[in-house]
């Protein structure tokens, strides 16, 4: 694995965005002896609190513009993933020919901890955590890191650093990547997405490819074999496969049985062996299941014993804003998936139910169209309210499918109608299909804002 600096002591080092990841990258840099540039568009509290910290130390930061002199002067210039391509001061950058690398390339070059690389559409966040999980369950020095929270920056300048990174990448992060190296590679599904962002769905995937071409030079990948596209991708690329089934038995990974048990085999042709029962999985929705079968192979080829799987997972409580129950009420149960923000991740929940559901549907239009929402929320949902950005198009492509499509100008009256609406057996479900950025800095206050207005309704007997 070639772990070299990415620069030199001396070299100028520009740093695109101040949020966690840009701050910790330009810290990193800085400490490594370059001479640091960082700047973020936005100004807002974040961001002033980050060029505060970063001067401090020495790093010449600011926020609400970029020096466009200063940065087209540096050797590096480390990219933050919430900076599109096709922003102008990365379209100057590219111009210049100046090498630019995303921040967990820059910090893969001063780890010594061995590398799960896991990626996909969906549940990346889920995976990661419960990958971790599992590791530090069974005593293996593990963190988590990357797309998931803590940036993996942060990790390169800790004291001390673990065994195993599990480090979440977003094709955002995949595009930048050029000398990163994963041991275990993690492919989870692929469907449209970040179409605001991408010209089409082919150059969407093609950042998802670059996982296969971050590997170790003897890689092992994790692929979902209920996933056509997945296995396209991967067609072709060596390194042992491992593959996982929610549909029934795999010649070699990992697959669940008719009666919701957990099976594993490593070696094509050895009887297969119980890993974890049904009641094991904490978790909902048949998605999730895939998660938990992608999570226990790459946690079994990082030296995890397979009896050890079943007590890791029920220990494993899911995340929050991720089909995550916030209350049931008058036989209602309120569930915040604020995390789901593309139109496969929402199917997904509204599937993870056998009760009607109220779905909430709303905020920034990612480029999806959401007919494909259509036979899951025809066959489950019983009224769907639309609100935000995306609200008029969203009734326009469901009315069709769904018996009730109303419109509510905000997440809070969205709640207070599903109250209403509401009958006993029912689940109403925030899974919004879309981004937050209408309403909210991002999915996290989305989620916060719907269990605040769901514990804030008046119970039923007291209502006026």
């Amino acid at each position: 694995m070639n772990r070299a600096p990415a620069f030199a002591p001396g070299d100028r080092v520009a740093v695109l965005g101040l949020g966690v990841s840009g701050s910790a990258a330009a810290l990193l840099a800085r400490v490594g002896g370059a001479e640091v540039y960082a700047s973020d568009l936005a100004s807002g509290p974040g961001q002033i609190a980050a060029v505060e910290s970063l001067r401090v130390r020495g790093i010449a930061a600011e926020a609400g513009r970029h020096d466009m002199d200063r940065i087209l002067e540096s050797d590096l210039v480390v990219t933050s993933p919430g900076i599109s391509p096709f922003a102008e001061v990365r379209q100057a950058v590219t111009a210049a020919g100046i090498r630019t690398i995303a921040e967990v390339e820059l910090a893969y070059r001063s780890l010594t901890a061995r590398v799960i690389a896991i990626t996909g559409t969906n549940g990346k966040t889920t995976t990661t955590q419960l990958t971790t999980h599992i590791l530090t369950f069974a005593g293996i020095d593990a963190e988590a890191v990357g797309n998931v929270g803590r940036p993996l920056s942060e990790c390169a300048l800790a004291e001390h650093q673990p065994d195993w990174v599990v480090v979440e990448l977003s094709s955002f992060q995949l595009a930048d990547l050029d000398r990163f190296e994963s041991e275990i590679g993690v492919l989870l599904n692929l469907s449209p997405d970040h179409l605001d962002r991408y010209r089409d769905v082919d150059s969407y995937y093609a950042d998802k490819a670059r996982l296969f071409d971050r590997a170790s030079e003897e890689p092992t990948w994790v692929l979902n074999a209920d996933d056509s596209a997945v296995l396209d991708l991967a067609a072709g690329v060596s390194g042992t496969r491992l593959i996982y089934s929610v549909e029934g038995e795999v010649p070699v990974g990992a697959w669940i049985d008719s009666e919701g048990g957990l099976l594993g085999r490593l070696i094509e042709g050895d009887s297969p062996l119980r890993w974890a029962g049904a009641e094991d999985i904490p978790l909902i929705g048949r998605h999730n299941v895939s998660n938990v079968l992608a999570a226990c192979l790459a946690a079994v080829t990082a030296g995890v014993a397979p009896g050890k799987l079943s007590g890791a997972l029920r220990s494993f409580h899911g995340l929050p804003h991720r089909l995550q129950p916030v209350t049931e009420r008058d036989g209602v149960l309120w569930v915040n998936d604020s995390k789901a923000t593309n139109v496969s991740a929402a199917v997904a929940a509204v599937s993870a139910f056998d009760r009607p559901v109220i779905l909430l549907l709303g905020g920034r239009h990612k480029g999806q169209p959401y007919t494909s929402l259509a036979e899951a929320a025809g066959e489950r949902a019983r009224v769907v309210i639309a609100f935000g950005e995306a609200a008029p198009l969203i009734v326009s492509e469901l009315r069709d499918a769904v018996a009730t499509v109303l419109v509510e100008s905000s997440l809070d009256s969205a709640v207070r109608t599903a109250s209403d609406l509401s009958r006993p057996g029912d689940v109403v479900l925030l899974a919004p299909a879309c981004s937050s950025y209408d309403m909210f800095p991002n999915y996290l206050e989305r989620g916060r804002a719907f269990e605040a207005a769901v514990l804030g309704l008046q119970p039923a007997e007291s209502a006026p």
